[in-house]
């Protein structure tokens, strides 16, 4: 991999600088890259609202910086909720995001002052009527997209359309709010048609709303979804927002419906890099080609979406400054379960003279790992995390 293809040299050296004085395994998370990403998306879509999903990285100043820069939050438990309330965010500025909740956590979220809920099925609508009464409600709707994400989030949320519309005409019967639609096409989604599609069964609810049950609408949901720079090439945000806009306009004119987004891996999934060590180098047989790396780090330290090889993180270590010869290797953590292997297919290269002791640097790694990490399993801790950049250079969560 090239170096330069995931952050400039003035990123590196800020990361570099900070990384030497650590013992792996770490993440540090650049926050200015953040900040960055936050402000690119909020041009690229400056109609929409931006709620960030808080369990792409849940870390305090991520939170505090976010909450800074004017974006919303989506939560998906209590336990998030509190999370963003401990920093001083309104509840106004906050949506329920998860359709799979208790009662009692429904009835907490509202006491708080939450009036924003997402639902999929009747009985969940039902005790947000019961217990966050008058509150809006946005039906989750089942897309397609599964076969082109990443990391497909199909089938376990949403509904079929036309229960989506018995949801929101029961809505208005209970007395909530009917308020919109909501869609994911699947986290690190690469095809941008798919928002054509699912913004088609939008448009189409939209209407029948308003033209047999008499109810206007007033939001689109659009999810997350749009993808960071892993191993695998992807197009830019612009691109992402003018195709996507252009669906809107087509759909709806420049009458466009209250718009928002939910990004988390493409908000600070760039900012992040996981930083590791060789524990072991070794073969299954004489003639094995492929060497072994045993890294201080794996699935249950923060790299899960490793399973499957589904997301290919970019590796980087310094021995390939000096262009030496690479050679194909299996990496896997140091926990004692054969699941433990984070790339065993994926045809990665590492150099031939990588020795125990080598720092291996996982770009790409802001998202989804230090909120994956487990509690002790083999009694290794948590991932630790550092935030360093906008006044905050050195900052463990």
């Amino acid at each position: 991999m090239r170096l330069a293809d995931y952050c400039s040299a003035e990123e590196w050296k800020r990361i570099k600088d900070f990384a030497d004085t650590k013992e792996t395994p770490f993440l540090v998370v650049d926050l200015e890259i953040i900040k960055q990403k936050y402000e690119e998306l909020t041009t690229c879509f400056p109609m929409a609202k931006v709620h960030y999903a808080l369990k792409a990285n849940p870390g305090k100043p991520v939170i505090e910086l976010l909450r800074d820069l004017g974006s919303n939050f989506d939560i998906a438990s209590i336990y998030e909720l509190d999370k963003v309330l401990a920093t001083g965010v309104e509840p106004e500025r906050i949506s329920y995001g998860n359709t799979i909740k208790k009662a009692a956590h429904i009835k907490y979220a509202y006491d708080k002052g939450v009036r924003l809920y997402a639902t999929d099925s009747k009985a969940d609508l039902q005790s947000i009527a019961e217990n966050a009464p008058g509150s809006k409600v946005f039906v989750r709707i089942l897309v397609e997209g599964g076969e082109t994400a990443e990391w497909p989030l199909s089938r376990k949320f949403g509904c079929h359309p036309d229960m989506a519309i018995d949801l929101l005409v029961q809505a208005k019967l209970l007395g909530l709010i009917p308020y919109g639609i909501s869609f994911h096409v699947g986290s690190q989604q690469k095809d941008i048609a798919v928002w054509d599609a699912a913004l088609s069964k939008v448009k189409y609810m939209f209407d029948w709303m308003r033209l047999e049950e008499g109810v206007i609408l007033k939001m689109i949901n659009m999810g997350g979804g749009f993808p960071a720079n892993y191993i695998s090439e992807v197009n830019p945000i612009q691109v992402y927002a003018e195709e996507i806009l252009r669906y809107l306009h087509d759909d709806h004119g420049d009458d466009l419906p209250e718009l928002i987004l939910e990004p988390g891996r493409s908000l600070v999934g760039e900012s992040g890099v996981l930083v590791s060590e060789v524990v072991l180098i070794s073969r299954k047989s004489r003639t094995d080609l492929k060497r072994w790396i045993y890294t201080d780090v794996g699935l249950f330290q923060g790299l899960i979406e490793t399973m499957g090889e589904a997301i290919k993180y970019p590796i980087y270590t310094e021995k390939m400054d000096n262009k030496e010869a690479e050679g194909s290797v299996v990496l896997a953590g140091p926990t004692c379960d054969s699941t433990d292997i984070m790339y065993e297919n994926a045809n990665y290269h590492l150099p031939h003279n990588l020795a125990v002791g080598d720092r291996l640097y996982w770009m790409t790694t802001g998202a989804y790992t230090t909120s994956y990490s487990s509690v002790e399993f083999n009694g290794f801790p948590p991932l630790k995390t550092y935030f360093i950049g906008c006044g905050k250079e050195e900052e463990k969560n």
